[in-house]
Protein backbone atom coordinates (compact mmCIF):
# COMPACT_ATOMS: atom_id res chain seq x y z
CA UNK A 1 0.00 0.00 0.00
CA UNK A 2 1.42 3.60 -1.21
CA UNK A 3 2.25 5.57 1.89
CA UNK A 4 -0.08 8.77 2.13
CA UNK A 5 1.03 12.06 1.45
CA UNK A 6 1.20 14.06 4.57
CA UNK A 7 0.37 17.65 4.87
CA UNK A 8 2.31 19.52 8.27
CA UNK A 9 0.17 21.34 9.77
CA UNK A 10 2.60 23.31 11.61
CA UNK A 11 3.51 25.18 7.95
CA UNK A 12 4.22 28.88 8.30
CA UNK A 13 3.03 30.24 4.81
CA UNK A 14 0.09 31.58 4.44
CA UNK A 15 -2.87 29.77 2.66
CA UNK A 16 -4.94 31.14 0.30
CA UNK A 17 -8.27 29.84 0.21
CA UNK A 18 -10.65 29.01 -3.25
CA UNK A 19 -13.77 30.92 -2.88
CA UNK A 20 -16.56 28.89 -2.25
CA UNK A 21 -19.17 29.18 -5.08
CA UNK A 22 -22.66 29.23 -3.62
CA UNK A 23 -24.38 26.49 -4.42
CA UNK A 24 -27.59 27.88 -6.80
CA UNK A 25 -30.94 28.53 -4.92
CA UNK A 26 -33.42 26.28 -7.04
CA UNK A 27 -36.71 27.59 -6.62
CA UNK A 28 -39.52 25.16 -4.88
CA UNK A 29 -42.85 24.69 -6.78
CA UNK A 30 -45.24 26.62 -5.78
CA UNK A 31 -48.41 25.25 -4.26
CA UNK A 32 -51.65 24.53 -6.36
CA UNK A 33 -53.73 27.43 -5.90
CA UNK A 34 -57.70 27.05 -5.91
CA UNK A 35 -59.13 27.97 -9.56
CA UNK A 36 -60.68 31.29 -9.36
CA UNK A 37 -64.45 31.29 -8.84
CA UNK A 38 -67.09 33.25 -7.36
CA UNK A 39 -66.94 34.61 -3.78
CA UNK A 40 -68.81 32.26 -1.80
CA UNK A 41 -72.53 33.92 -1.17
CA UNK A 42 -76.10 33.55 -1.44
CA UNK A 43 -77.23 32.26 -5.08
CA UNK A 44 -78.04 35.06 -7.38
CA UNK A 45 -81.23 34.96 -9.27
CA UNK A 46 -81.17 35.26 -12.66
CA UNK A 47 -84.19 36.82 -13.04
CA UNK A 48 -86.46 34.39 -14.08
CA UNK A 49 -88.79 34.17 -10.95
CA UNK A 50 -89.29 37.95 -11.41
CA UNK A 51 -90.34 37.36 -15.42
CA UNK A 52 -93.10 34.75 -13.87
CA UNK A 53 -94.05 36.42 -11.19
CA UNK A 54 -94.76 39.81 -13.79
CA UNK A 55 -96.25 37.17 -16.20
CA UNK A 56 -98.35 36.15 -13.69
CA UNK A 57 -99.62 39.52 -12.43
CA UNK A 58 -99.66 40.82 -16.02
CA UNK A 59 -102.27 37.51 -16.82
CA UNK A 60 -104.31 38.47 -13.43
CA UNK A 61 -104.75 41.80 -15.12
CA UNK A 62 -105.94 40.77 -18.21
CA UNK A 63 -108.60 37.93 -16.88
CA UNK A 64 -109.71 40.94 -14.75
CA UNK A 65 -109.92 43.29 -17.15
CA UNK A 66 -111.49 41.58 -19.94
CA UNK A 67 -108.11 42.85 -22.27
CA UNK A 68 -108.12 38.50 -23.90
CA UNK A 69 -109.31 37.28 -26.61
CA UNK A 70 -111.79 34.32 -27.38
CA UNK A 71 -112.76 33.05 -30.82
CA UNK A 72 -116.29 32.48 -32.11
CA UNK A 73 -116.56 29.11 -30.70
CA UNK A 74 -115.59 30.20 -26.86
CA UNK A 75 -112.09 29.17 -27.26
CA UNK A 76 -109.56 31.09 -25.12
CA UNK A 77 -106.19 30.47 -26.18
CA UNK A 78 -104.13 32.36 -23.05
CA UNK A 79 -105.95 30.37 -20.22
CA UNK A 80 -105.73 26.95 -22.19
CA UNK A 81 -101.90 27.32 -22.41
CA UNK A 82 -101.50 28.69 -18.87
CA UNK A 83 -103.93 27.18 -16.71
CA UNK A 84 -105.62 24.09 -18.35
CA UNK A 85 -102.72 22.39 -19.99
CA UNK A 86 -100.42 23.34 -16.07
CA UNK A 87 -102.91 21.60 -14.90
CA UNK A 88 -103.81 18.33 -16.89
CA UNK A 89 -99.71 18.15 -17.59
CA UNK A 90 -98.73 16.19 -14.47
CA UNK A 91 -101.28 14.14 -14.92
CA UNK A 92 -100.29 13.34 -18.33
CA UNK A 93 -96.64 13.18 -17.55
CA UNK A 94 -96.30 11.44 -13.89
CA UNK A 95 -99.75 9.84 -13.52
CA UNK A 96 -100.35 8.22 -16.76
CA UNK A 97 -96.75 8.46 -18.40
CA UNK A 98 -98.08 8.92 -21.86
CA UNK A 99 -96.07 7.83 -24.56
CA UNK A 100 -96.36 9.21 -27.72
CA UNK A 101 -95.27 7.71 -31.38
CA UNK A 102 -96.04 9.12 -34.83
CA UNK A 103 -96.50 12.89 -33.93
CA UNK A 104 -95.11 13.57 -37.11
CA UNK A 105 -98.01 12.42 -39.11
CA UNK A 106 -99.79 15.20 -37.75
CA UNK A 107 -99.52 18.05 -40.38
CA UNK A 108 -97.24 20.89 -39.18
CA UNK A 109 -99.65 23.25 -40.64
CA UNK A 110 -103.45 23.27 -42.33
CA UNK A 111 -106.10 21.08 -41.41
CA UNK A 112 -106.26 17.25 -40.22
CA UNK A 113 -109.33 15.59 -38.61
CA UNK A 114 -107.64 13.16 -36.11
CA UNK A 115 -110.05 9.87 -35.81
CA UNK A 116 -109.73 8.05 -32.00
CA UNK A 117 -110.57 5.47 -29.93
CA UNK A 118 -112.78 6.06 -26.51
CA UNK A 119 -112.97 4.36 -23.75
CA UNK A 120 -112.56 4.69 -20.24
CA UNK A 121 -116.06 5.74 -18.24
CA UNK A 122 -114.85 9.46 -18.12
CA UNK A 123 -113.32 11.27 -21.20
CA UNK A 124 -109.86 11.66 -20.02
CA UNK A 125 -108.65 10.47 -22.97
CA UNK A 126 -109.90 13.32 -24.97
CA UNK A 127 -108.16 15.63 -22.38
CA UNK A 128 -104.51 13.33 -22.63
CA UNK A 129 -105.02 13.38 -26.51
CA UNK A 130 -105.01 17.13 -26.69
CA UNK A 131 -102.11 17.52 -24.08
CA UNK A 132 -100.07 15.25 -26.38
CA UNK A 133 -100.94 17.34 -29.51
CA UNK A 134 -100.09 20.43 -28.18
CA UNK A 135 -96.87 19.28 -26.14
CA UNK A 136 -95.19 16.91 -29.03
CA UNK A 137 -95.75 18.63 -32.21
CA UNK A 138 -92.77 20.52 -32.99
CA UNK A 139 -95.26 23.43 -33.72
CA UNK A 140 -97.45 22.99 -30.43
CA UNK A 141 -100.73 22.60 -32.07
CA UNK A 142 -103.99 22.98 -30.69
CA UNK A 143 -106.33 20.04 -30.87
CA UNK A 144 -110.00 20.77 -31.37
CA UNK A 145 -112.31 18.25 -29.56
CA UNK A 146 -116.20 17.54 -31.02
CA UNK A 147 -117.90 16.65 -27.85
CA UNK A 148 -121.24 15.54 -27.18
CA UNK A 149 -123.88 17.66 -26.34
CA UNK A 150 -124.25 16.35 -22.75
CA UNK A 151 -120.97 18.29 -22.31
CA UNK A 152 -122.26 21.50 -22.83
CA UNK A 153 -125.18 20.80 -20.92
CA UNK A 154 -123.21 20.22 -17.69
CA UNK A 155 -122.67 24.00 -15.69
CA UNK A 156 -119.19 24.71 -15.14
CA UNK A 157 -118.29 21.77 -17.18
CA UNK A 158 -119.97 23.99 -20.09
CA UNK A 159 -117.90 26.58 -19.93
CA UNK A 160 -114.62 24.94 -19.23
CA UNK A 161 -115.17 22.91 -22.60
CA UNK A 162 -115.38 26.02 -24.58
CA UNK A 163 -112.57 27.61 -23.13
CA UNK A 164 -110.46 25.01 -23.81
CA UNK A 165 -111.52 24.85 -27.89
CA UNK A 166 -114.07 21.57 -27.37
CA UNK A 167 -117.38 22.02 -29.53
CA UNK A 168 -120.52 20.79 -30.38
CA UNK A 169 -119.80 17.57 -32.41
CA UNK A 170 -121.87 18.57 -35.56
CA UNK A 171 -120.56 18.86 -39.05
CA UNK A 172 -120.98 22.83 -39.67
CA UNK A 173 -118.74 23.46 -36.30
CA UNK A 174 -116.44 20.54 -37.77
CA UNK A 175 -115.80 22.13 -40.95
CA UNK A 176 -115.57 25.88 -40.21
CA UNK A 177 -112.59 24.72 -38.04
CA UNK A 178 -111.33 22.89 -40.28
CA UNK A 179 -111.92 25.17 -43.32
CA UNK A 180 -109.55 27.37 -40.69
CA UNK A 181 -106.58 25.25 -40.67
CA UNK A 182 -107.11 23.87 -37.00
CA UNK A 183 -106.93 20.32 -35.83
CA UNK A 184 -110.04 19.02 -35.09
CA UNK A 185 -109.98 15.66 -33.03
CA UNK A 186 -113.59 13.38 -33.21
CA UNK A 187 -114.30 10.07 -31.15
CA UNK A 188 -117.10 9.10 -33.58
CA UNK A 189 -117.25 5.58 -30.57
CA UNK A 190 -119.21 8.20 -28.64
CA UNK A 191 -121.34 6.93 -25.55
CA UNK A 192 -120.93 3.61 -26.72
CA UNK A 193 -116.92 3.31 -26.93
CA UNK A 194 -116.69 5.65 -23.34
CA UNK A 195 -119.39 3.36 -21.69
CA UNK A 196 -118.58 -0.22 -22.51
CA UNK A 197 -118.19 -2.82 -20.08
CA UNK A 198 -114.85 -4.20 -19.18
CA UNK A 199 -115.04 -7.37 -21.16
CA UNK A 200 -115.15 -5.98 -24.49
CA UNK A 201 -112.17 -3.54 -23.79
CA UNK A 202 -110.12 -2.90 -27.04
CA UNK A 203 -113.24 -3.66 -29.17
CA UNK A 204 -113.80 -0.83 -31.13
CA UNK A 205 -117.64 0.11 -31.49
CA UNK A 206 -119.36 1.10 -34.28
CA UNK A 207 -118.73 4.67 -35.88
CA UNK A 208 -121.78 5.97 -36.58
CA UNK A 209 -122.81 6.51 -40.08
CA UNK A 210 -119.37 8.21 -41.13
CA UNK A 211 -120.22 11.66 -40.91
CA UNK A 212 -116.94 12.76 -40.53
CA UNK A 213 -115.51 11.01 -43.56
CA UNK A 214 -117.99 13.21 -45.48
CA UNK A 215 -116.71 16.27 -43.45
CA UNK A 216 -113.13 15.09 -44.14
CA UNK A 217 -113.84 15.07 -47.69
CA UNK A 218 -115.51 18.10 -48.41
CA UNK A 219 -112.73 20.32 -46.35
CA UNK A 220 -110.31 18.49 -48.21
CA UNK A 221 -108.07 18.03 -45.25
CA UNK A 222 -106.39 14.50 -44.32
CA UNK A 223 -107.63 11.72 -41.98
CA UNK A 224 -105.02 10.79 -39.01
CA UNK A 225 -105.86 7.57 -37.42
CA UNK A 226 -105.24 7.50 -33.56
CA UNK A 227 -104.82 4.62 -31.57
CA UNK A 228 -104.88 4.73 -27.34
CA UNK A 229 -103.92 1.91 -25.50
CA UNK A 230 -104.34 2.33 -21.05
CA UNK A 231 -107.34 4.57 -21.37
CA UNK A 232 -109.85 1.04 -20.96
CA UNK A 233 -108.17 0.27 -17.17
CA UNK A 234 -108.83 3.51 -15.67
CA UNK A 235 -112.06 2.48 -14.08
CA UNK A 236 -113.17 -0.85 -14.76
CA UNK A 237 -116.87 -0.82 -15.36
CA UNK A 238 -118.01 -4.10 -14.32
CA UNK A 239 -121.39 -3.02 -13.88
CA UNK A 240 -124.15 -0.34 -15.29
CA UNK A 241 -126.94 0.67 -12.94
CA UNK A 242 -129.36 1.86 -15.82
CA UNK A 243 -132.12 2.97 -13.59
CA UNK A 244 -130.46 5.57 -11.47
CA UNK A 245 -128.11 6.82 -14.75
CA UNK A 246 -132.11 7.51 -16.47
CA UNK A 247 -133.02 8.95 -13.40
CA UNK A 248 -129.90 11.60 -13.26
CA UNK A 249 -130.33 11.60 -17.18
CA UNK A 250 -126.99 10.12 -17.77
CA UNK A 251 -126.06 7.25 -20.63
CA UNK A 252 -124.88 4.83 -18.07
CA UNK A 253 -124.00 5.28 -14.39
CA UNK A 254 -120.94 3.07 -13.65
CA UNK A 255 -120.14 0.30 -11.55
CA UNK A 256 -116.44 -0.06 -10.98
CA UNK A 257 -114.81 -2.15 -8.26
CA UNK A 258 -113.89 0.92 -6.62
CA UNK A 259 -116.95 3.24 -7.08
CA UNK A 260 -119.53 3.79 -5.50
CA UNK A 261 -118.03 1.64 -2.95
CA UNK A 262 -115.37 3.48 -1.43
CA UNK A 263 -116.80 6.93 -2.46
CA UNK A 264 -114.72 9.61 -3.40
CA UNK A 265 -111.74 7.67 -3.15
CA UNK A 266 -113.61 5.33 -5.58
CA UNK A 267 -113.55 7.94 -8.34
CA UNK A 268 -109.58 7.97 -8.50
CA UNK A 269 -108.53 6.33 -11.65
CA UNK A 270 -106.12 3.58 -12.07
CA UNK A 271 -102.50 4.74 -12.66
CA UNK A 272 -102.44 2.63 -15.47
CA UNK A 273 -99.62 3.49 -18.70
CA UNK A 274 -101.16 4.84 -22.00
CA UNK A 275 -99.72 4.63 -25.72
CA UNK A 276 -101.04 7.24 -27.86
CA UNK A 277 -100.19 6.42 -31.84
CA UNK A 278 -101.10 8.49 -34.73
CA UNK A 279 -101.29 6.36 -37.64
CA UNK A 280 -100.44 7.24 -41.04
CA UNK A 281 -102.63 10.04 -42.43
CA UNK A 282 -105.41 8.93 -44.90
CA UNK A 283 -105.60 11.66 -47.81
CA UNK A 284 -108.56 12.93 -48.62
CA UNK A 285 -107.88 16.04 -51.30
CA UNK A 286 -108.12 13.46 -54.32
CA UNK A 287 -111.30 12.94 -54.49
CA UNK A 288 -113.71 15.55 -55.87
CA UNK A 289 -116.38 17.29 -54.48
CA UNK A 290 -120.05 15.25 -54.91
CA UNK A 291 -117.26 12.50 -53.39
CA UNK A 292 -118.72 13.53 -49.66
CA UNK A 293 -122.22 12.61 -51.23
CA UNK A 294 -121.58 9.07 -52.20
CA UNK A 295 -122.78 6.46 -49.02
CA UNK A 296 -119.96 3.43 -50.31
CA UNK A 297 -117.06 5.94 -50.53
CA UNK A 298 -118.04 6.98 -46.86
CA UNK A 299 -118.47 3.40 -45.80
CA UNK A 300 -115.13 1.94 -47.36
CA UNK A 301 -112.90 5.07 -45.57
CA UNK A 302 -114.82 5.19 -42.53
CA UNK A 303 -113.95 1.22 -42.24
CA UNK A 304 -110.63 1.62 -43.40
CA UNK A 305 -110.20 4.09 -40.53
CA UNK A 306 -111.43 1.68 -38.34
CA UNK A 307 -109.89 -0.88 -38.92
CA UNK A 308 -106.43 0.55 -38.71
CA UNK A 309 -107.20 2.17 -35.81
CA UNK A 310 -108.27 -1.68 -34.48
CA UNK A 311 -105.13 -3.02 -36.06
CA UNK A 312 -102.68 -0.73 -33.98
CA UNK A 313 -104.51 -1.63 -30.98
CA UNK A 314 -104.05 -5.08 -30.87
CA UNK A 315 -100.07 -4.63 -32.31
CA UNK A 316 -100.07 -2.04 -29.11
CA UNK A 317 -101.38 -4.55 -26.44
CA UNK A 318 -98.96 -7.26 -27.75
CA UNK A 319 -95.95 -4.54 -27.07
CA UNK A 320 -97.23 -3.75 -23.37
CA UNK A 321 -95.72 -5.36 -20.92
CA UNK A 322 -97.70 -4.40 -18.46
CA UNK A 323 -100.96 -2.16 -17.72
CA UNK A 324 -98.92 -0.69 -15.24
CA UNK A 325 -95.23 -0.46 -16.46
Amino acid sequence: MADAKVIPFDDDRPRRRRPRTPAPVRALPEAPQPAAGPEPGPARDDGGWERRIAGGLAFLRRRLTGEYEVDEFGYDEELTDQVLMSLLRPVYEKYFRVEVKGIENIPADGGALIVANHSGTLPLDGLMLQVAVHDRHPAERHLRLLAADLVFRLPVVNEVARKAGHTLACAEDAERLLGAGEIVGVMPEGFKGIGKPFSERYKLQRFGRGGFVSTALRAGVPIVPCSIVGAEEIYPMVGNARTLARVLGLPYFPLTPTFPWLGPLGALPLPTKWTIQFGEPIPTDGYATEAAEDPMLMFNLTDQVREQIQHTLYKLLVQRRSVFF
